[in-house]
Order: C-alpha cells, then sequence, then structure tokens
C-alpha cells in the first residue's frame, strides 16, 4: 500500500566540519536563554557575518525563550544563505525534551520558508557527558516535527513546502559516535512515522487484513517473524472475546502475532499487546455521531507494537519479544454482539457484555490469556481503551496500572527519557469488587466511576501470574492540536517508550 510510507522524506546525515564553513541554505544555532557572550561554533558564525548574532542579541528581539525562533541574513561573505535561531529557554532546566522540541520548530520555521537544506552542530556543552542523546534528541525532533500524512491530498501540491536534507556538522573526532547515534535515531523516528501511518490510515484503507498485510511486510523471516491466526483458527481456539466484537463486522477479525529473536533461545519473551480496533463505531451501544471518523485511531496500540517490532529488528536490540495484535472492527449489524449477552472467553472466564463500545478491554482479555503460552519475562499492552483516562489526565499523558512494581519502574525510566508523559493509577481490590457481574465471571464494565481503573481491573483477571502492566494511550494517540515535534493527528505515542524500555532491559 501506497499509503504506508514509513520512510519519511527528512534526511538527516552527519559530516565532518564546521556549520561557519558549511555551504547551506540556513545554519541553525540553539540557543540558551539570555546567552549574552557567544562561544564555539555560535561565535564563529558570528564573526562570518560580520557580527549580526550578537546585534541580534543586544536587541530584545530574540532572547533565547523556550521555542522562541529569529531568522537572520547572513550576507555575501557567508557561506551559508541564513541563520535560524532557536531558544532553548533557560540553561540550568535544559532537558533532552526540550532540544527534541525546539529543534523541531526550527527546522518546521525553514519549512514554512521553503527552505530546502540546513545545518546544525550539536554544542555537547548543553547536555554534558551524554552526547548520545543530544544527538539522537536532534534527529528525533527534527524527523518526528516535520511529519505530514498527505497520500491523499491531491490539490496543491505545489504548495507543500518539504525539507529534504538536514545535516549534523561535527568534528573529526566525535564523527563516529554521532553517525552511530544519528542512525539509530532515524530507526526510531522511522518507526514512530510508521505508526503515525498506520493511525492516520482511513477505516476503509486499514481494516484487520490490511493491518495483517502491513505486518507481513516488516517482517524479514530471519530474525522477525509473522503469523496471522484467522476466523476458524480463532473459532477453535476458543477465542470467543475476540470473535463476539467482530460479530457485527463484513471484515474477518485476524490475530496478528510477531515474534522477533533477538536474544539466546531460552531467554523468556517480553509480550506486547496491543488493541487493533481498525474503526470502532461502538456496536449495539452505537457512539454519538460527534467524532466517531476519529474512531479509526482505536487501532493505535496495534500500530505502536507494530512499529516497536520492526524497530527492535532494525535496532539488533538483544531480547526476544512477542507481539500479539487482536485485530477487528466494532459494528452493529444482525450479528452483533448485543448488551446482556454473555460470552465464554479463551481463559474460560465468562462475560457478561454490559457495554458493547466496551470492547477493547475484550479483545485484549483473549489476547493477554494467550500471552501466557509464550512464558513470558514480563507482558505490557497499550491501547487506546477509556475516555475517562483522558477525563482523568488529559489529553498528553498515557495512564499506567499494573502489577509488578519493578516492571512499573522500568516503564517510568523509560518514559522519562523518551519525554512521553505517564502517570500510575491505583489498582486496588475494590476496583475489581466494582466488576463482578451478578451471572457471569465479571462484567465488562463497572460505570463511569474510576473508568480507567475497572477496565485495567477487568484486564487483570485475564493475566495470570506473569509481571503485567497496562498503559491506556486514549489521550495521547491522537493529538488535537499541533505540538512543537507531534503534529496534529496521530502521535505514534508509546513507540519511543517501549523501544527506550527494550534498550533498557537488553543492557542489563
Amino acid at each position: 500500500s501506497k499509503k504506508i510510507h514509513a520512510e519519511a522524506h527528512l534526511k538527516i546525515t552527519v559530516k565532518k566540519g564546521k556549520p561557519a564553513q558549511t555551504k547551506t541554505q540556513s545554519v541553525i544555532l540553539l540557543m540558551c536563554e539570555d546567552e549574552k557572550k557567544l562561544s564555539g561554533e555560535a561565535a564563529a558564525v558570528d564573526n562570518k557575518t560580520g557580527g549580526l548574532v550578537k546585534e541580534m542579541l543586544k536587541s530584545t528581539d530574540f532572547t533565547g525563550k523556550a521555542l522562541q525562533t529569529a531568522v537572520l541574513y547572513a550576507g555575501k561573505n557567508a557561506p551559508f544563505r541564513r541563520i535560524l535561531l532557536a531558544g532553548l529557554g533557560k540553561k540550568n532546566e535544559l532537558t533532552a525534551e526540550k532540544i527534541r522540541q525546539t529543534v523541531a520548530k526550527a527546522v518546521r520555521h525553514l519549512r514554512e520558508l521553503k527552505v530546502g537544506q540546513a545545518a546544525v552542530a550539536p554544542e555537547w556543552n548543553l547536555l554534558p557527558g551524554q552526547k548520545n542523546t543530544l544527538v539522537a534528541s536532534m534527529v528525533e525532533g527534527a524527523r518526528l516535527g516535520l511529519y505530514k500524512y498527505l497520500p491523499y491530498k491531491t490539490q496543491e501540491k505545489d504548495d507543500r513546502a518539504e525539507m529534504p536534507r538536514l545535516e549534523i556538522i561535527c568534528d573529526p573526532a566525535d564523527y563516529t559516535l554521532a553517525a552511530a547515534e544519528a542512525r539509530k535515531a532515524n530507526i526510531i523516528a522511522d518507526a514512530v512515522c510508521f505508526a503515525r501511518d498506520l493511525v492516520s490510515a482511513p477505516g476503509n484503507e486499514m481494516t484487520p487484513s490490511i493491518l495483517a498485510r502491513q505486518a507481513r511486510k516488516i517482517a524479514d523471516g530471519k530474525k522477525l517473524s509473522c503469523s496471522v491466526l484467522g476466523k476458524a483458527k480463532l473459532k477453535s481456539l476458543g477465542m470467543n472475546a475476540l470473535l463476539a466484537v467482530a460479530a457485527g463486522s463484513h471484515e474477518p477479525p485476524q490475530l496478528i502475532i510477531l515474534e522477533y529473536k533477538g536474544a539466546k533461545k531460552s531467554a523468556p519473551p517480553v509480550v506486547l499487546a496491543g488493541k487493533g480496533l481498525t474503526f470502532d463505531a461502538g456496536g449495539i451501544s452505537l457512539k454519538a455521531a460527534e467524532k466517531m471518523d476519529e474512531m479509526k485511531m482505536d487501532m493505535a496500540g496495534a500500530a505502536a507494537v507494530m512499529a516497536v517490532a520492526h524497530a527492535a529488528t532494525r535496532l539488533g536490540l538483544a531480547v526476544n519479544l512477542v507481539c500479539l495484535i487482536p485485530a477487528t472492527e466494532n459494528m452493529p449489524g444482525g450479528g452483533a454482539l448485543k448488551p446482556g449477552d454473555i460470552v465464554r472467553s479463551y481463559s474460560g472466564n465468562t462475560i457478561e457484555i454490559i457495554n458493547t463500545d466496551a470492547e477493547g478491554r475484550l479483545i485484549l482479555a483473549d489476547a493477554l490469556a494467550y500471552a501466557s503460552r509464550y512464558k513470558p519475562a514480563a507482558v505490557i499492552d497499550i491501547a487506546t481503551l477509556t475516555g475517562a483516562c483522558i477525563v482523568a489526565l488529559g489529553e498528553e499523558v498515557i495512564g499506567m496500572l499494573g502489577t509488578d512494581d519493578a516492571l512499573k519502574a522500568g516503564i517510568k525510566k523509560a518514559s522519562e527519557a523518551a519525554g512521553e508523559l505517564l502517570w500510575e493509577l491505583p489498582l486496588w481490590d475494590m476496583y475489581s469488587e466494582m466488576i463482578k457481574s451478578d451471572i457471569a465471571d465479571v462484567k465488562n464494565t463497572g460505570g463511569r466511576p474510576a473508568g480507567t481503573i475497572t477496565a485495567a481491573a477487568f484486564l487483570n483477571k485475564f493475566t495470570g501470574d506473569y509481571p503485567w502492566v497496562h498503559l491506556d494511550i486514549a489521550g495521547p494517540a491522537w493529538a488535537t492540536k499541533d505540538r512543537p515535534y507531534t503534529p496534529k493527528g496521530a502521535s505514534g505515542a508509546g513507540v519511543r517508550l517501549l523501544i527506550e524500555y527494550l534498550k533498557n532491559i537488553q543492557a542489563k
């Protein structure tokens, strides 16, 4: 499918040299707030222009405040045409996340000016002792900030400014490190863009079968293998919760299984389970018409785990990984699941259906129970599960619940490094009481109070005794407004967080 274009247009390369001597359309200078004295590359660039940068800093037009940008035209004596000043905020508050955001803002500003190429130098003193992190943050910020999903735009093609080239310029002594880090960061950015593409695709172009086709496409047959269980196989296995959600749709359900072998055979795998609702109308408990179009993004969890498997393979991570993606639509129809029905799940637990729009937890219930087959070291599920999570934490924060403190701590550490905000909610026993059914083992919703937590309590009934964490990405999976490196629309939430987590556990 031409609609999935994982390799975004911008190419980021690392080159030996000095920005002040680089022939390019624009040099980007990252400046801290109230930086009056220029040093290093900034001073050299300033000298080439006869002190233009110093002049600008003397005025109040540019102060280096976070995300502030300004453009200077360099004049005839410089090999570069313009200088883009990009503000990082206060030096003592600088983080990798702020660098990601600032670089994204800078390249987006240049794209608006229809600048086709730019050069930037990593100023190592910005993050002392963290050269790898600095390069990775610059690459990720630029790549993710310039993302656009445009395969269906047939008009105004000439107005689409692209920025095809960004060069990171560094001393020969740092070249090997910077080039290696940029290569890895480009792979991670590819993965996020791939997830964004999958989520952005409309429901008619991203059915369960098409999602399975995309999974087969990324499987290289060596380290990453793909198998897909269709309707007949799901029936014989007793995956009746997944089948029940699919019953109202003409699109057949799929259980997509990706297996990555990066460690020795005996090492137990990490299992990632991603909710794959390629379109969610709510079933018989039909959703409101307003914003139902956005429900094409209800497979953002599935997209994230697929992207992570793809990145793990390309990065050669030393872990074993299994990705389980239950994929289906949730539609009203003559055969659809009804409120009041009782379903016997793959685990044997019976589920009373209170609301057919609480369907993500039903398909994940079967996937999480199936995960036990792999004797996993840990299981992490990721899902756009509850609107209640947006009410609790807002649109930019992932909700985390789970049963294992060490696993939760590892994911929290990864979230801080990736700049993906996360907050833990409690999973006390009283929440399990709220989903007890009078006539079955469990009911699929406990009502409005604590909706995110009771959804996780429901999932917990199917997780066996392995360490388990649930990530609710209902808020951050879809950006309702532009953010520095997350353009409006599909965000690829969870991809960088999970890759960071896997990198950390392989390091152990």
